[in-house]
């Protein structure tokens, strides 16, 4: 009878060994790995012209180990509250902001070059930060965080390509 039990003992414990390994490595499946963002334009620190007719200059490549799925460019304001200084301009300025996602499915790389984001006349110059996420087909997401600064004297959007 001991045998027999030690025998049962055994086997139960091998079996929920087993078990509990293929549960484990059942949780590993599927892509777990983010996308990445590689963001040429604009530059860390950079700035860009508040009016300019041409619009911001993007520029990235993104990337994925299965699928990408979209981006979404995000621009807002890093004010801290208060201000010392006057407009020059006489007309009111507002903070500017911006959000916009775009879909880029069906592509493992992608290389990203528009002038879309304009930023209007009003828009109030100061310290600004640009978000990029890239989310890829099984829901992991990246990001990428630039600070810039919005100037009546920034950089002008068109460029040589």
């Amino acid at each position: 009878m001991k045998t027999i039990f030690r025998y049962l003992l055994l086997s139960t414990s091998i079996i929920t060994t087993s078990l509990l390994f293929t549960s484990c490595d059942s949780d590993n499946d599927g892509d777990t790995i983010p996308p990445v963002i590689n963001l040429i334009a604009p530059a860390e620190g950079g700035t860009l012209k508040i009016g300019d007719e041409h619009g911001v200059h993007l520029e990235m490549e993104l990337s994925d180990n299965e699928m990408l799925s979209s981006y979404k460019v995000e621009i807002h304001n890093d004010f801290d509250g208060h201000t010392h200084t006057k407009s020059l301009k006489s007309e009111e300025t507002t903070p500017f902001s911006f959000q916009k996602s775009w879909d880029v499915s069906g592509k493992k790389n992608a290389t990203i070059h528009h002038h879309e984001i304009m930023i209007p006349e009003n828009a109030t110059p100061g310290n600004y930060h640009l978000m990029v996420y890239c989310t890829d087909a099984a829901g992991n997401e990246t990001y990428v965080a630039r600070d810039i600064v919005l100037s009546h004297d920034g950089e002008e959007g068109d460029h040589d390509h």
